[in-house]
């Protein structure tokens, strides 16, 4: 590990350790309300109000709950509140918070160096999402993500982590009812409803409505969000049994969004509201959930829990792609973009089922917990699509190009296109089918906790269309090691592996396959604490993560002279870094979280042709070296009011054609006023109107620009 990277987790280490150890709090100081004669009769904001907004007191996608001090695994989580108080949206509005975590597109994020796309909701995989929408947050409870390979946990996997979206659900919280209404710049309008209420005894019923339309900063597009989510929770005593079911309706106007055109420096030759899509062009998605959990205490010490998954969701495209920049006029500058019109259908039906039970026992001086688990899931998928590409020039019945600096809409009618008959599109039928057992001990003696896994997975994937099949399977393990040195300080260690088998399109015979799948490894040390008695709440680490059996392309080409270019898999990846984050109750009115990260992504081994996907150069695409974000709010209860102000800061990077991704400091603020049972909130995006890429993607379609200054009002009433 670099001298760098080494030095700087030592000196955090250093400081943690010494730290004051805990003392006792005040009523005020615990999160109690003032007496009502200190203050007026309708202060809602009160002293201590702001403790433990942010903190998180548990922690459960490590599937065997744990207070954050005494994981072995780092796992961040985002709570409700610093939601509602970053007045987010979607997932591409939180990756912030996340440390060592940056958007690479769409869903899709760099984390610790690695592209990752993988998601789950509840622990089950089954994302109503998949393709190219981005996660909303309307029923979204907390958002967790788990750092590094999970392997042994949830299967197949990137290295870099996998983020958990814990849904809300009825029997969470008494009863209530929320409405809110949102109004804002770029014709943003929408509303909320959301109500959960007893039926009879021990049954309780959760219902949820989201709509939100705007216009987005690029030329003609726009974002009509909606999300109908209903449960029904029944308690069963020693447990519960919850069924849910979610619809999510999405129509996004000229999308699919690429990027805007950059030079090499990384400086935008188009304005940042560029858009090559037409305004008739769209990406609309439809996809319905029904999902049952539930929990079961079958005994003293014995808890067993599961989810049953099903999702199915459609998502149809018409758009208008970037085929290549030209000199239009002869100046010896790139002035204008081909255009190719995609025509695109994406289905997918899934089923996803997971089971554990967790069995608690003590021996002698040992506490002793064991978890048992198995998992499976399917998924059944379907594209259909054809693609017309245009010239320089225009042409009768192909795109028309596009100016970058004088863009004409509606020159280009999509009803003149010669499109030919829907049955000669290109069509790629698959399925996927992974079953997972895994078995998990933890022990604790003394100060000390070590636990120990095992998973043993079997996959198989399926060109339907060919009938070409491939299985394999895979065994990944888990352990670590926590000491406690104080009630508020412990150090943790820990080892952990993943895998991902390769595309059923790469295990062609004639091309080298079948191949083995890519494997992760992960060595992590660090320190958390929870000081004040848990009011500052931190996690520091150093880490090494080594990617291999990555597939890519031969440099001796066809070497069976087959008609088939071949692929080895021998390329591997390194990943070191330095992380930190902190969440802390500053004062009984202020609290904030921080979060750094440090990483060094490069190639260690490879086939010398450059072939390893999201490669630029020895390093990865969009993997920054550095990035810091930080979100503070301070209340003032006497005024019924807190406001809010975050930063985020993203090292420079490059993008997947080698061109510059400039660094970028970006600020956004909230206004909060509380009173009685009303809640208003004011959020500024990008107070200071900063021009910026949050990522590169390839040289013809440049890179995602960061979203222009926007402002909305929200208003909400709770009964």
């Amino acid at each position: 590990m670099k001298p760098f990277l080494t030095g700087t987790a030592l000196a955090v280490l250093a400081f943690a350790l010494p730290a004051a150890p805990a003392v006792a709090q005040t009523g005020q100081e615990a999160g109690q309300a003032v007496d009502a004669t200190d203050t007026p009769e309708d202060v809602v904001i009160v002293t201590g109000r702001a403790r433990q907004l942010y903190r998180v007191e548990e922690i459960g996608g490590s599937k065997l709950p744990v207070i954050p001090l005494l994981s072995t695994q780092t796992i961040q989580v985002i709570n409700e509140q610093l939601i509602e108080d970053q007045g987010a949206r979607d997932a591409q509005d939180l990756y912030r918070n996340f440390s060592g975590v940056s958007f690479f597109s769409y869903a899709g994020v760099t984390a610790r160096g690695f592209r990752q796309e993988e998601i789950f909701f509840d622990g089950l995989r089954g994302d109503p999402y998949a393709g190219f929408s981005v996660p909303q947050l309307f029923n979204v409870d907390r958002v967790e993500f788990l750092k590094g390979p999970t392997g042994m946990l949830y299967g197949p996997g990137a290295p870099g982590g996998l983020f958990n979206y814990v849904t809300k659900k009825p029997g969470d919280d008494e009863e209530y009812t929320i409405a809110s209404a949102v109004a804002g710049t770029e014709a943003r309008y929408g509303a909320s409803f959301e109500t959960e209420r007893p039926l009879i005894e021990r049954v309780s019923a959760r219902a949820g409505v989201f709509f939100e339309d705007r216009n987005l900063p690029r030329n003609n597009a726009t974002n009509t969000s909606e999300i109908y989510d209903g449960g029904i929770a029944f308690d069963l005593g020693k447990g519960d049994l919850v069924l849910q079911a979610t619809r999510y309706e999405q129509d996004l106007g000229a999308n699919r969004l690429r990027g805007v055109p950059v030079d090499d420096f990384g400086r935008f030759i188009a304005d940042r509201r560029w858009n090559h899509n037409e305004a008739s062009d769209f990406l609309r998605l439809e996809s319905s959930v029904i999902q049952l959990t539930g929990d079961y205490e079958l005994t003293s010490g014995l808890v067993v829990d599961g989810g049953l998954r099903w999702n199915e969701g459609e998502e149809v495209q018409n758009y208008h792609e970037p085929r290549g920049l030209f000199d239009s006029d002869g100046d010896g500058a790139v002035d204008s973009s081909i255009r190719e019109f995609r025509d695109q259908l994406r289905t997918g039906e899934s089923w996803s089922f997971g089971a554990n039970a967790i069995w608690s026992r003590d021996f002698g001086p040992v506490e002793n917990r064991v978890l048992a688990g198995l998992d499976w899931f399917t998924i059944e998928s379907d594209f259909t699509g054809f693609s017309l590409r245009g010239r320089t020039t225009p042409t009768p019945g192909l795109p028309t190009p596009l100016s970058l600096f004088d863009p004409q809409y509606g020159v280009t009618d999509v009803a003149n296109y010669a499109l030919p008959p829907r049955d000669q599109y290109r069509t790629f039928a698959s399925e996927q089918e992974r079953h997972g057992l895994y078995l998990l001990n933890e022990a604790t003696i003394g100060d000390f906790i070590g636990v120990l896994g095992v998973r043993q997975d079997r996959f198989e994937d399926t060109d339907l269309v060919s009938g070409d099949s491939f299985e394999d399977e895979a065994t990944t393990w888990r352990a670590g090691v926590v000491y406690r040195a104080r009630e508020d300080v412990s150090l943790f260690v820990n080892w952990a592996e993943s895998f991902e088998p390769q595309d059923i399109g790469a295990q062609d015979p004639l091309a080298g396959g079948p191949f083995d799948p890519s494997a992760g490894e992960i060595w992590e040390a660090g320190v958390r604490t929870a000081l004040m008695n848990g009011r500052i709440q931190s996690s520091a680490s150093i880490y090494q993560i080594i990617r291999s059996n990555v597939l890519q392309a031969d440099p001796r080409g066809d070497v069976g002279n087959d008609g088939v270019n071949d692929f080895v898999s021998f390329g591997e990846v390194t990943s070191e870094g330095f992380e930190a984050d902190i969440t802390a109750d500053i004062t009984p009115n202020w609290v904030g979280t921080a979060s750094y990260a440090y990483n060094d992504t490069v190639i260690t081994g490879d086939a010398g042709t450059g072939g390893i996907s999201n490669r630029v150069g020895d390093r990865f695409a969009n993997a920054p070296e550095h990035t810091f974000g930080f979100w503070t709010r301070y209340q003032f209860p006497q005024f019924n009011t807190a406001v809010a102000f975050g930063g985020d800061y993203v090292d420079v990077r490059q993008s997947l054609s080698g061109q510059k991704v400039r660094p970028y400091v970006v600020f956004d603020a909230s206004l909060i006023y509380e009173v009685e049972d009303w809640r208003a909130l004011v959020r500024i995006d990008n107070v200071f109107d900063e021009t910026y890429a949050v990522s590169g993607f390839i040289s013809r379609t440049g890179h995602f620009p960061g979203e222009p200054r926007s402002i909305f009002l929200e208003l909400t009433r709770t009964w």
